[in-house]
Protein backbone atom coordinates (compact mmCIF):
# COMPACT_ATOMS: atom_id res chain seq x y z
CA UNK A 1 0.00 0.00 0.00
CA UNK A 2 1.13 3.23 -0.53
CA UNK A 3 2.45 5.48 2.05
CA UNK A 4 0.07 8.34 3.31
CA UNK A 5 0.18 11.70 2.10
CA UNK A 6 0.94 14.79 4.74
CA UNK A 7 -2.30 14.89 6.64
CA UNK A 8 -4.35 18.10 6.43
CA UNK A 9 -4.87 18.73 10.41
CA UNK A 10 -2.85 18.34 13.38
CA UNK A 11 -2.80 17.92 16.90
CA UNK A 12 0.41 20.06 18.02
CA UNK A 13 1.44 18.53 21.48
CA UNK A 14 3.87 20.54 23.39
CA UNK A 15 5.46 17.95 25.64
CA UNK A 16 8.04 20.60 27.30
CA UNK A 17 5.00 22.02 28.85
CA UNK A 18 3.40 18.59 29.85
CA UNK A 19 6.51 17.44 31.63
CA UNK A 20 6.12 21.43 33.34
CA UNK A 21 2.93 20.30 34.24
CA UNK A 22 3.31 16.90 35.62
CA UNK A 23 6.89 18.29 37.81
CA UNK A 24 4.75 21.49 38.68
CA UNK A 25 1.90 19.22 39.97
CA UNK A 26 4.25 16.74 41.70
CA UNK A 27 5.89 19.59 43.87
CA UNK A 28 2.72 20.85 44.50
CA UNK A 29 1.75 17.34 46.06
CA UNK A 30 4.23 18.20 48.63
CA UNK A 31 5.40 14.59 50.15
CA UNK A 32 2.92 12.55 47.94
CA UNK A 33 4.18 11.71 44.67
CA UNK A 34 1.87 12.84 41.59
CA UNK A 35 0.10 9.84 39.32
CA UNK A 36 -1.17 10.71 36.20
CA UNK A 37 -4.64 9.92 34.68
CA UNK A 38 -4.29 8.65 31.22
CA UNK A 39 -8.02 7.80 30.46
CA UNK A 40 -9.60 8.36 27.24
CA UNK A 41 -6.21 8.15 25.32
CA UNK A 42 -4.60 11.02 27.75
CA UNK A 43 -7.62 13.01 27.84
CA UNK A 44 -7.60 13.14 24.19
CA UNK A 45 -4.02 14.35 23.38
CA UNK A 46 -2.97 10.82 22.95
CA UNK A 47 -1.26 8.04 24.66
CA UNK A 48 1.91 7.45 22.63
CA UNK A 49 2.44 10.99 22.60
CA UNK A 50 1.98 11.78 26.76
CA UNK A 51 2.61 8.57 28.35
CA UNK A 52 6.69 8.71 27.46
CA UNK A 53 6.75 12.17 28.12
CA UNK A 54 5.10 11.44 31.48
CA UNK A 55 6.90 8.75 32.25
CA UNK A 56 10.51 10.35 31.06
CA UNK A 57 9.23 13.25 33.85
CA UNK A 58 9.12 11.16 36.48
CA UNK A 59 5.57 9.32 36.54
CA UNK A 60 5.21 6.03 38.29
CA UNK A 61 1.37 5.60 38.20
CA UNK A 62 -0.48 5.27 35.60
CA UNK A 63 -4.80 5.20 35.72
CA UNK A 64 -6.98 4.06 33.15
CA UNK A 65 -10.84 3.91 32.93
CA UNK A 66 -11.77 0.76 30.40
CA UNK A 67 -9.59 -2.79 30.27
CA UNK A 68 -9.41 -1.72 26.25
CA UNK A 69 -6.80 0.94 27.24
CA UNK A 70 -4.80 -0.85 28.61
CA UNK A 71 -2.58 -2.44 25.92
CA UNK A 72 -1.70 1.11 24.39
CA UNK A 73 -0.12 2.57 28.24
CA UNK A 74 1.66 -0.93 28.41
CA UNK A 75 3.92 0.20 25.29
CA UNK A 76 5.52 2.36 27.44
CA UNK A 77 5.12 1.71 31.12
CA UNK A 78 5.38 -1.39 33.36
CA UNK A 79 2.01 -2.87 34.32
CA UNK A 80 3.37 -3.15 37.81
CA UNK A 81 2.33 1.04 37.32
CA UNK A 82 -1.06 0.77 36.02
CA UNK A 83 -4.73 0.59 37.21
CA UNK A 84 -7.71 -0.02 35.86
CA UNK A 85 -10.24 2.55 37.49
CA UNK A 86 -13.40 0.15 36.17
CA UNK A 87 -12.40 -2.67 38.17
CA UNK A 88 -13.29 -6.45 37.20
CA UNK A 89 -16.93 -7.47 36.05
CA UNK A 90 -16.57 -11.13 35.42
CA UNK A 91 -13.66 -13.83 35.59
CA UNK A 92 -12.21 -12.96 31.99
CA UNK A 93 -11.18 -9.18 33.37
CA UNK A 94 -9.87 -10.42 36.19
CA UNK A 95 -7.74 -13.15 34.37
CA UNK A 96 -6.46 -10.25 31.84
CA UNK A 97 -5.34 -8.03 35.10
CA UNK A 98 -3.18 -11.00 36.22
CA UNK A 99 -1.83 -12.17 33.18
CA UNK A 100 -0.71 -8.42 32.22
CA UNK A 101 0.61 -7.64 35.82
CA UNK A 102 -1.98 -4.39 35.83
CA UNK A 103 -3.98 -3.93 39.16
CA UNK A 104 -7.89 -3.55 39.31
CA UNK A 105 -9.27 -0.98 41.32
CA UNK A 106 -11.76 -2.93 42.83
CA UNK A 107 -15.22 -0.43 43.55
CA UNK A 108 -17.53 -3.21 45.03
CA UNK A 109 -17.94 -5.95 46.99
CA UNK A 110 -19.15 -7.92 43.83
CA UNK A 111 -15.72 -7.11 42.37
CA UNK A 112 -13.58 -8.03 45.51
CA UNK A 113 -15.49 -11.30 45.89
CA UNK A 114 -15.01 -12.21 42.00
CA UNK A 115 -11.17 -11.21 42.85
CA UNK A 116 -10.71 -13.22 45.64
CA UNK A 117 -12.75 -16.02 43.81
CA UNK A 118 -9.81 -16.43 41.24
CA UNK A 119 -6.92 -16.01 43.30
CA UNK A 120 -6.83 -12.51 45.01
CA UNK A 121 -3.82 -10.54 44.03
CA UNK A 122 -2.38 -6.79 44.13
CA UNK A 123 -5.36 -4.31 43.96
CA UNK A 124 -5.89 -1.07 44.52
CA UNK A 125 -9.83 0.07 46.37
CA UNK A 126 -11.99 2.40 45.57
CA UNK A 127 -14.19 3.53 48.34
CA UNK A 128 -17.23 6.15 47.86
CA UNK A 129 -17.05 9.04 50.08
CA UNK A 130 -19.73 11.16 48.99
CA UNK A 131 -19.62 11.45 45.19
CA UNK A 132 -21.84 8.80 44.70
CA UNK A 133 -20.19 6.70 41.54
CA UNK A 134 -17.65 4.16 41.60
CA UNK A 135 -17.00 2.48 44.92
CA UNK A 136 -17.43 0.63 47.84
CA UNK A 137 -19.51 2.27 51.06
CA UNK A 138 -17.78 3.02 53.91
CA UNK A 139 -20.38 0.54 56.14
CA UNK A 140 -19.05 -2.10 53.39
CA UNK A 141 -15.43 -2.29 54.95
CA UNK A 142 -15.88 -4.89 56.64
CA UNK A 143 -17.07 -7.15 54.55
CA UNK A 144 -14.99 -10.20 54.37
CA UNK A 145 -13.92 -10.21 50.78
CA UNK A 146 -12.56 -6.44 51.23
CA UNK A 147 -10.45 -7.58 54.24
CA UNK A 148 -8.94 -9.64 52.27
CA UNK A 149 -7.87 -7.99 49.38
CA UNK A 150 -4.38 -6.79 49.02
CA UNK A 151 -4.67 -3.29 48.68
CA UNK A 152 -1.89 -1.42 47.05
CA UNK A 153 -3.84 2.26 46.93
CA UNK A 154 -6.58 2.49 48.85
CA UNK A 155 -8.39 5.59 47.36
CA UNK A 156 -11.60 8.02 46.90
CA UNK A 157 -12.41 10.46 44.59
CA UNK A 158 -13.57 14.43 45.44
CA UNK A 159 -16.68 16.06 44.34
CA UNK A 160 -16.25 19.52 44.37
CA UNK A 161 -12.74 19.95 44.67
CA UNK A 162 -12.85 22.63 41.78
CA UNK A 163 -15.02 24.79 44.52
CA UNK A 164 -14.38 26.07 47.88
CA UNK A 165 -17.29 23.39 49.17
CA UNK A 166 -17.82 21.90 52.50
CA UNK A 167 -18.17 18.92 50.42
CA UNK A 168 -14.46 18.67 50.39
CA UNK A 169 -14.11 18.52 54.17
CA UNK A 170 -16.84 15.73 54.61
CA UNK A 171 -14.85 13.80 52.06
CA UNK A 172 -11.37 13.87 53.50
CA UNK A 173 -12.84 13.14 57.59
CA UNK A 174 -14.81 10.38 55.93
CA UNK A 175 -11.86 8.93 54.13
CA UNK A 176 -9.69 9.53 56.87
CA UNK A 177 -12.06 7.13 58.76
CA UNK A 178 -11.82 4.06 56.68
CA UNK A 179 -7.93 4.23 56.03
CA UNK A 180 -7.39 2.55 59.62
CA UNK A 181 -10.20 0.23 58.95
CA UNK A 182 -8.34 -1.61 55.96
CA UNK A 183 -5.40 -3.22 55.41
CA UNK A 184 -2.96 -0.68 52.58
CA UNK A 185 0.23 0.17 51.19
CA UNK A 186 -1.12 3.73 50.11
CA UNK A 187 -4.20 6.44 50.00
CA UNK A 188 -4.99 8.46 47.47
CA UNK A 189 -7.97 11.27 47.60
CA UNK A 190 -7.06 14.58 45.39
CA UNK A 191 -7.34 14.58 41.41
CA UNK A 192 -6.03 17.72 39.93
CA UNK A 193 -8.24 20.63 41.75
CA UNK A 194 -7.70 18.60 44.89
CA UNK A 195 -4.00 18.96 45.02
CA UNK A 196 -4.27 22.66 45.36
CA UNK A 197 -6.57 21.91 48.40
CA UNK A 198 -3.79 21.38 51.04
CA UNK A 199 -1.60 19.00 52.01
CA UNK A 200 -3.96 17.27 54.21
CA UNK A 201 -5.82 16.04 50.80
CA UNK A 202 -2.44 15.23 49.21
CA UNK A 203 -2.08 11.64 51.11
CA UNK A 204 0.76 9.58 49.06
CA UNK A 205 -0.27 9.81 45.78
CA UNK A 206 -2.12 12.71 43.48
CA UNK A 207 -3.97 11.76 40.43
CA UNK A 208 -3.71 14.42 38.18
CA UNK A 209 -5.40 14.69 35.35
CA UNK A 210 -7.09 17.86 33.62
CA UNK A 211 -4.40 19.77 34.77
CA UNK A 212 -1.96 17.64 33.20
CA UNK A 213 -2.58 18.34 30.09
CA UNK A 214 -3.65 22.06 30.01
CA UNK A 215 -6.70 22.86 32.27
CA UNK A 216 -6.85 25.06 35.30
CA UNK A 217 -9.47 23.82 37.79
CA UNK A 218 -8.98 26.41 40.12
CA UNK A 219 -7.09 29.53 40.45
CA UNK A 220 -4.36 28.33 42.35
CA UNK A 221 -2.99 27.20 38.60
CA UNK A 222 -2.92 30.12 37.38
CA UNK A 223 0.53 31.05 36.01
CA UNK A 224 1.56 27.44 36.68
CA UNK A 225 0.00 25.39 34.47
CA UNK A 226 0.86 25.56 30.65
CA UNK A 227 -0.88 24.86 27.58
CA UNK A 228 -0.45 21.65 25.85
CA UNK A 229 -2.40 20.68 22.57
CA UNK A 230 -3.21 23.31 19.89
CA UNK A 231 -5.32 22.23 16.94
CA UNK A 232 -3.65 23.02 13.72
CA UNK A 233 -5.02 22.89 10.13
CA UNK A 234 -4.54 23.43 6.19
CA UNK A 235 -6.77 25.89 4.10
CA UNK A 236 -8.17 23.86 1.51
CA UNK A 237 -9.52 27.18 -0.30
CA UNK A 238 -9.81 30.71 -0.57
CA UNK A 239 -12.39 32.29 -2.64
CA UNK A 240 -13.78 35.68 -2.87
CA UNK A 241 -17.16 36.51 -1.59
CA UNK A 242 -19.31 39.34 -3.07
CA UNK A 243 -21.63 41.68 -1.08
CA UNK A 244 -25.15 39.67 -0.02
CA UNK A 245 -23.09 35.82 -0.59
CA UNK A 246 -23.91 34.04 2.45
CA UNK A 247 -21.62 31.22 3.76
CA UNK A 248 -22.33 27.54 4.92
CA UNK A 249 -25.63 25.85 6.20
CA UNK A 250 -28.46 27.80 7.03
CA UNK A 251 -26.96 30.95 5.50
CA UNK A 252 -26.00 32.12 8.98
CA UNK A 253 -23.36 34.63 7.94
CA UNK A 254 -23.93 37.39 4.64
CA UNK A 255 -21.41 39.35 3.50
CA UNK A 256 -21.92 42.91 3.71
CA UNK A 257 -18.52 44.15 1.33
CA UNK A 258 -16.32 42.00 -1.27
CA UNK A 259 -14.17 39.50 1.15
CA UNK A 260 -11.80 36.58 1.17
CA UNK A 261 -12.35 33.94 2.91
CA UNK A 262 -10.73 30.30 3.40
CA UNK A 263 -12.44 26.97 4.23
CA UNK A 264 -10.26 24.82 6.62
CA UNK A 265 -10.04 21.17 6.95
CA UNK A 266 -11.51 20.74 10.38
CA UNK A 267 -15.02 20.44 12.14
CA UNK A 268 -17.18 18.90 14.45
CA UNK A 269 -16.48 15.43 13.52
CA UNK A 270 -12.54 16.56 14.97
CA UNK A 271 -14.38 17.96 18.13
CA UNK A 272 -14.51 21.45 17.03
CA UNK A 273 -18.19 21.89 17.62
CA UNK A 274 -20.40 24.30 16.38
CA UNK A 275 -20.37 26.47 19.75
CA UNK A 276 -17.32 27.31 18.27
CA UNK A 277 -19.67 29.89 16.08
CA UNK A 278 -18.46 33.38 16.26
CA UNK A 279 -14.53 32.29 17.49
CA UNK A 280 -11.66 32.74 15.81
CA UNK A 281 -8.79 31.35 14.30
CA UNK A 282 -5.04 32.41 14.09
CA UNK A 283 -2.20 32.94 11.58
CA UNK A 284 0.71 33.93 14.04
CA UNK A 285 -0.98 36.83 16.07
CA UNK A 286 -3.75 37.75 13.09
CA UNK A 287 -7.30 37.16 14.33
CA UNK A 288 -9.40 34.88 11.50
CA UNK A 289 -13.06 34.95 12.28
CA UNK A 290 -14.96 31.87 11.72
CA UNK A 291 -17.92 32.69 9.58
CA UNK A 292 -21.25 30.83 9.50
CA UNK A 293 -21.89 27.27 11.34
CA UNK A 294 -19.32 24.92 11.66
CA UNK A 295 -19.73 22.02 9.03
CA UNK A 296 -18.16 18.57 10.07
CA UNK A 297 -15.77 18.72 8.21
CA UNK A 298 -15.22 21.94 7.11
CA UNK A 299 -15.06 25.76 8.39
CA UNK A 300 -14.77 28.96 6.60
CA UNK A 301 -12.75 31.66 8.07
CA UNK A 302 -12.43 35.58 7.27
CA UNK A 303 -8.93 36.06 5.39
CA UNK A 304 -9.25 39.83 5.73
CA UNK A 305 -6.59 40.69 7.96
CA UNK A 306 -4.16 37.61 6.09
CA UNK A 307 -4.84 38.25 2.77
CA UNK A 308 -1.57 36.91 1.20
CA UNK A 309 -2.53 33.13 2.68
CA UNK A 310 -3.34 30.41 0.24
CA UNK A 311 -4.23 27.10 -0.28
CA UNK A 312 -2.09 25.00 1.85
CA UNK A 313 -1.26 27.26 4.54
CA UNK A 314 -1.61 26.25 8.33
CA UNK A 315 -3.45 27.94 10.74
CA UNK A 316 -4.22 27.42 14.23
CA UNK A 317 -7.11 26.83 16.62
CA UNK A 318 -6.02 28.96 20.07
CA UNK A 319 -6.67 26.24 22.31
CA UNK A 320 -6.34 27.76 25.38
CA UNK A 321 -8.63 25.72 27.47
CA UNK A 322 -10.24 28.01 30.32
CA UNK A 323 -11.11 30.82 27.18
CA UNK A 324 -12.19 27.96 24.75
CA UNK A 325 -14.41 26.86 27.87
CA UNK A 326 -15.77 30.29 28.12
CA UNK A 327 -16.56 30.76 24.23
CA UNK A 328 -17.92 27.60 23.81
CA UNK A 329 -20.06 27.01 27.05
CA UNK A 330 -18.43 23.27 26.95
CA UNK A 331 -16.37 22.15 30.37
CA UNK A 332 -12.28 22.47 30.34
CA UNK A 333 -12.75 18.69 29.94
CA UNK A 334 -14.92 18.19 27.21
CA UNK A 335 -12.97 20.55 24.85
CA UNK A 336 -10.23 17.89 25.38
CA UNK A 337 -11.42 14.42 24.85
CA UNK A 338 -13.68 15.63 22.39
CA UNK A 339 -10.96 15.63 19.95
CA UNK A 340 -11.26 13.46 17.19
CA UNK A 341 -9.00 10.86 15.95
CA UNK A 342 -8.84 12.58 12.27
CA UNK A 343 -5.52 14.66 14.02
CA UNK A 344 -2.15 13.73 13.27
CA UNK A 345 -0.67 13.72 16.54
Amino acid sequence: MADLPPPTLRLRIDGSALAWNWRSLNAMSGSARAGAAVKANCYGLGVASCVPVLRDAGCADYFVAHWSEVPAVLDHVPASQVSVLHGPLNAEQAAYARATGVRPVIDSVFQARLWMQGGGGACDLMVDTGINRLGISPDEIGDPAVQALDVNVLMSHLACADEDSAVNARQLDAFRQVMPRVDHRKTSLANSAGIALGAEYHCNLTRPGLALYGGQPRAEFEGVIRQVATPEAVLLQTRTLRAGDTVGYNATFTATTDLKVGVVSLGYADGILRSWGGGHFAFGDIHLPILGKVSMDMIVIDLSNAPDLREGDWVTLPYDLQNAAQHTGLSQYELLTVLGHRFHR
